[in-house]
């Protein structure tokens, strides 16, 4: 079709793109160590901090700075004349968004925006946000939903009184009714208890997906570490999947589970269950902590946890603390068992390496190697193997017509794989780890005696 007529056309210098300009933001790392130098190295901290800026889309990081705290000031943070010059820096290089690498309290965060002008986020913030964008299956992202009302539950502070919807009481003596803030507040719970009905329900399409895989039971390697230590990589690798592998914070988010056999002994393999879950961080939101606790279940019920670290990082051994941390936040029982993965052995010096690999030698439960190019996997999984094997039993359990019980407590687990009706009762064929063959045992001895069923005397 044409269209005659006359055509209006702007002049070059007129035209203007429509695109979304990235907002420009600014790392801040408030070193509150002040005499003590035991703490984390800020240098690595900030570097840290700019990585997570980065590894949330639409941001152009500017850079960052190290800021010298010896004392924080209740109201700004930072203290006056550091407020001043900051604000000049961030006039002058027309900085949209700071970012601090560190606890802001609400109070700080409105005084600090008004000085500003700019919007401001603390560390917590930053990982919701991430998290918010990584999120892909449904129950991540209502977890990181409930978990960023948590926290702005938390951030409301009293502003505007005109928003003040009545007066109570009578006469001059009655107080504010209903403030902006209650209201704000009692529709953030609203919300949050539509969150945790929802939840409840993706739990148990969850729970019947674990009893799926109970018919199976294979054993559980859960891997955890600090993020970006190379857990995906390795799962990758070992699984031939496509998690998400890159050079970036939190690059996985939601778990990922895969079975594969372990080359190991005469029957041709171990059959086990991988998987991968979000990498950690030092001061990780208690929120999260929290809101993630159901998506991190199969750690919680993993026969063993591989501990991935980055061994070339100079903070390895601080993130490995923060991991073991977590860990326990999490309630995962110490005396499962564990071993690290010392990965990333390529990017090591040849000095560091023949150091890293002498110190690795004299630590129990320790390999070196990298996922990447696969240097030291034939130790890791011939480990696994070692710990794992012989866990998985299968059972011939004769049961007496009276006892539905147990014949009940079996099914509800998924571990019968066969059964059949004979004169003397139901013959079961289960397939079990052996913690499940301990607990049958302690509940119903007599039918664990006539099966013949020994339990190891260390289960409970």
């Amino acid at each position: 079709m044409t269209i005659t007529g006359t055509v209006l056309t702007n002049p070059p210098d007129q035209t203007h793109s429509t695109e979304a300009q990235p907002t420009r933001a600014l790392v801040l790392h408030p070193d509150t160590r002040a005499g003590d130098r035991s703490a984390r190295d800020p240098k690595y901290a900030l570097e840290e901090a700019v990585s997570l800026a980065h590894a949330l889309p639409g941001l152009e990081v500017l850079g960052g700075d190290i800021v010298r705290l010896p004392k924080p000031h209740p109201g700004m943070l930072f203290g006056s004349g550091k407020v001043e010059e900051l604000r000049a820096r961030i006039e002058a290089d027309e900085v949209d968004l700071i970012l601090i690498d560190g606890a802001v309290t609400p109070v700080q965060q409105r005084n600090l925006e008004r000085a500003w002008k700019v919007k401001l986020l603390d560390r917590t913030g930053l990982i919701l946000e991430i998290f918010a964008d990584r999120a892909a299956t449904r129950e991540g992202v209502l977890q990181v939903e409930l978990a960023a009302l948590s926290y702005q539950r938390t951030r409301l502070v009293r502003a505007w009184t005109h928003l003040e919807r009545q007066r109570g009481g009578l006469g001059f003596v009655g107080g504010p009714g209903e403030t902006q803030i209650e209201a704000d507040r009692r529709a953030i719970d609203d919300q949050m208890i539509r969150l945790r009905r929802q939840l409840a329900k993706v739990a148990t399409t969850r729970e019947l997906h674990r009893a799926a895989r109970a018919k199976v039971p294979y054993p559980v390697v859960a891997f955890a570490g600090y993020t970006n230590a190379g857990k995906s990589t390795l799962f990758n690798r070992l699984t031939g999947a496509d998690v998400l592998a890159k050079d970036m914070l939190f690059a996985t988010l939601d778990p990922t589970m895969r079975s594969v056999r372990l080359p190991v002994g005469e029957a041709g393999g171990l059959d086990v269950i991988l998987s991968d879950t979000v990498g950690f961080i030092s001061d990780l939101p208690t929120q999260l902590v929290a809101a993630f606790r159901a998506t991190l279940e199969e750690v919680l019920d993993a026969d063993l946890v591989l501990h991935v670290r980055d061994i070339s990082h100079p903070e390895s051994a601080a993130q490995a603390r923060d991991v073991e941390t977590i860990l326990e936040q999490l309630g995962v029982s110490p005396d499962v068992p564990r071993l690290e993965f010392w990965n990333k052995s390529d990017a090591l010096s040849a000095d560091d390496l023949e150091a890293t690999t002498n110190l690795a030698a004299r630590q129990e439960n320790v390999f070196l190697g990298s996922a990447l190019s696969g240097a030291g996997l034939d130790a890791l999984l011939a480990a696994i193997a070692d710990r794992l094997e012989g866990r998985v039993m299968e059972s011939d359990i004769l049961l007496a017509h009276d006892a539905g019980r147990a014949r009940a407590w079996l099914h509800e687990r998924g571990l019968v794989t066969a059964e059949s009706q004979e004169e003397a009762g139901t013959r079961v064929s289960v397939r079990w780890l052996a913690e499940d063959a301990a607990r049958f045992r302690s509940r119903f001895p007599n039918e664990a005696d006539s099966a013949g069923i020994v339990a190891p005397p260390e289960v409970d």
